[in-house]
């Protein structure tokens, strides 16, 4: 992982949101390139791909609105905790549900980075809640600045007639994305941190971005091994696969393998 430039740290009186923006900039534009990003982008994204980036999605906001919510009173987590306007577990959810359909828990299917991504954010929650200020930050703020936008993309792709199963993109506590974003980061810029606390948050900030590059990655990954893949399914892979992805034997076959590889390497992208 690269660390936030040493001139982006060190300018302490700046605001935090400025220098988070500074300190990510170059990991921002990695993201946007990713593969998965670049199908959004050119109006592409499929079933199989939407689906398993809720999967990740709800892993990801499971850990960290747990850990916001466990430090909620922290002064370093108080400032930004807004989960009446923000919180995307209950809309995941309904997501997954309207998908995967009611036993949707059974069947959710993520690649080694999303658990490593879920691992840090535990671990942060319990050692320095400080740090989840970088990650709520990225998170929220980037999925409530293009959300409408996505949400459109995602249901002219796959010819979504309504909005069931888009409730991720929809915050409708929030009348005013630009207004609230403003709020947030006055918000953010008013936790009191000291010199080495602003730089291990602009670390965690880099760090997060890289964790979604990663878990775009592996995402793409899976689903190109898919699409290779020509062996014939078992029954039991059929069975645990059968309702994440579309009727094709050969891609309930390698759904199956991509959840033994990514228990096995549950921590080759851990930091």
């Amino acid at each position: 992982m690269k660390s936030a430039r040493r001139d982006d740290m060190d300018s302490s009186g700046s605001d935090l949101s400025e220098q988070i923006k500074k300190a990510t900039k170059n990991s921002h534009v990695r993201a946007e390139n990713t593969q998965l990003m670049l199908s959004y982008q050119k109006g592409q994204i499929t079933p199989p791909q939407y689906k398993l980036l809720l999967c990740s999605l709800y892993e990801i906001y499971k850990a960290l609105e747990e850990e916001m919510d466990k430090n909620a009173s922290h002064p370093g987590v108080a400032p930004i905790y807004f989960p009446q306007e923000l919180a995307r577990l209950d809309s995941l959810e309904n997501d997954l549900e309207h998908f995967l359909g009611s036993d949707w828990r059974k069947k959710i299917i993520v690649p080694a980075a999303t658990q490593s991504y879920a691992q840090r954010l535990r671990e942060i929650g319990k050692e320095n809640p400080k740090l989840l200020v970088a990650h709520a930050y990225t998170r929220y703020l980037g999925d409530l600045s293009g959300g409408q936008v996505l949400g459109k993309i995602t249901q002219k792709s796959m010819g979504m007639s309504g909005k069931q199963g888009l409730s991720f993109f929809s915050f409708p506590g929030v009348s005013s994305p630009n207004r609230f974003k403003q709020l947030y980061r006055s918000r953010m810029n008013s936790v009191e941190l000291s010199k080495a606390e602003r730089e291990l948050v602009l670390e965690e900030a880099v760090r997060a971005f890289e964790f979604n590059i990663q878990v775009f990655d592996d995402l793409q990954k899976m689903l190109s091994l898919t699409n290779e893949t020509k062996e014939p399914p078992s029954a039991p892979t059929l069975r645990f696969a059968e309702s994440m992805l579309p009727s094709s034997p050969l891609l309930q076959f390698t759904m199956g393998i991509c959840i033994t590889l990514a228990t096995v390497g549950m921590g080759m992208y851990a930091i």
